[in-house]
């Protein structure tokens, strides 16, 4: 049986830490112990790995379909994020301390149905979807999260656009949407709470 949610969060990023750490040859400070046996890591799990560096992005790599095992998902996925990000030179070792890891693990995918750009822009759930925007060889998506600096739906489609390499006002009758839901963790969070306990 899976452990309850926070204390899943805390193994997944300890997870990600962990690999990041192997990759860069650094010792780990793993401070939860991790039985990578157990029954709910071994199951599919389709994750976003995002690394932060005081306050900013520094790297973001995920998967949308639950393919790999829960361990191997986060674990790779933290390391193309730490390593592999092409926006981002590679992570050093001096950075390994400052960086803040966040794991989010997603809901299976749910398209949507739509006619037109405005309907689609209506299907839309602010602070709640994750979206996957494809057209032909096309494709980008968004977490949830990224709401946060996108909040009015409009304007998230057209980032999204461009994200997969589109002008912000292409449309196409053929362009498919689906929305997906996650559950995510951050260190901060959990450094926070230490902090106040």
């Amino acid at each position: 049986m899976a452990p309850e949610k926070n204390e899943q969060g805390k193994i997944l990023l300890q997870i990600a830490r962990t690999a990041i750490c192997h990759a860069l040859h650094m010792p780990s400070s793993a401070t939860v112990a991790i039985d990578r046996d157990a029954a709910w890591l071994s199951q599919p799990g389709a994750t976003f790995v995002t690394l932060t560096y005081k306050g900013q992005l520094r790297g973001c790599v995920g998967s949308l379909l639950a393919c790999e095992s829960l361990t191997e998902d986060v674990s790779s996925n933290a390391i193309s994020a730490a390593l592999r990000d092409t926006r981002f030179p590679p992570l050093t070792e001096d950075e390994l301390d400052e960086i803040s890891v966040e794991v989010s693990l997603l809901s299976e995918l749910h398209p949507l149905d739509f006619v037109n750009e405005q309907e689609a822009i209506t299907k839309l759930r602010p602070g709640i979807d994750g979206i996957v925007f494809e057209y032909g060889p096309y494709r980008s998506t968004f977490l949830p999260q990224v709401w946060e600096n996108l909040p009015q739906p409009q304007l998230f489609l057209r980032e999204l656009k461009t994200k997969a390499g589109l002008s912000e006002d292409f449309w196409a009758g053929n362009i498919k949407l689906s929305r997906y839901t996650v559950n995510k963790w951050r260190e901060t969070d959990f450094s926070k709470e230490h902090a106040n306990g």
